[in-house]
């Protein structure tokens, strides 16, 4: 699937001492973070249905977020949101489903009951994916996290008409790209461990992924993802 590429000027992240914008006066925002692979996941989305111009990026400084964001915006006071039609809508999952199912653009989940089918398998295996993972830091994550990447592996060969979960990039690939994005750098530059040796699909999906604009203007710089990471999960070992 071809997608647009339009390269934006990134505005920059809303701290506790910035302006509040004008809520709730229809335009449509998607309340974000640059860093965070969940608010990743609705961006990419906005991205692949070319919405750049239709989908306003609000970004936060979440170490010292906007007091409005909680009391006016979102109660929940996470990303991402969604303000749209004068609502909010949240949960990062649930928002790539309503952007692509709401908004113009190309659609992210194919027509066949098969694929859609697998698709809610997948999903159901990203809160699975990303415990295993993130608890393995702790702990020898070769011998922990390794089940989960084989698992990976076994879904991209499901479909043979394409590199991706579903053959073609869909909805599903974006779930899974911003974390994989982390974990591959993390585990590469702390353990010495390359989750794509010995899988050869997921070392393709990674490869093909990269050449998506839609989701290379999300990422993050490695060595800043592997600097945060570092504090977060090995500062007290």
């Amino acid at each position: 699937m071809a997608t647009p590429c339009v390269q934006e000027v990134l505005p920059t992240p809303l701290n506790s001492t910035s302006d509040q914008p004008a809520l709730f006066d229809g335009t449509t925002r998607l309340y974000t973070c640059y860093t965070c692979p969940f608010a990743q996941r609705a961006w990419i989305t906005r991205n692949s249905k070319g919405l750049q111009d239709k989908i306003k990026l609000v970004p936060l400084d979440l170490s010292n977020r906007p007091a409005w964001y909680k009391e006016k915006v979102y109660p929940e006071n996470k990303v991402p949101s969604l303000e749209y039609n004068g609502k909010i809508i949240g949960e990062s999952l649930d928002l790539i489903k309503y952007i692509d199912s709401n908004f113009e653009g190309p659609a992210l989940l194919p027509n066949d009951p098969a694929k859609q089918k697998f698709a809610e398998e997948l999903f159901s295996y990203t809160d699975t994916f990303m415990r295993v993972v993130y608890t393995s830091f702790k702990g020898d994550p070769v011998k922990e996290a390794g089940p989960t990447f084989d698992y990976i592996e076994t879904a991209l060969h499901k479909f043979d008409d394409g590199p991706f979960f579903l053959g073609q990039f869909s909805q599903v690939d974006i779930a899974y790209a911003p974390f994989m994005e982390r974990f591959q750098v993390f585990l590469q530059d702390v353990w010495k461990y390359d989750v794509t040796a010995g899988r050869p699909k997921l070392a393709t999906w990674i490869e093909e992924l990269n050449k998506i604009d839609a989701y290379k203007q999300t990422k993050t710089d490695p060595k800043e993802l592997v600097e945060y990471y570092r504090k977060r999960f090995l500062a007290q070992q």
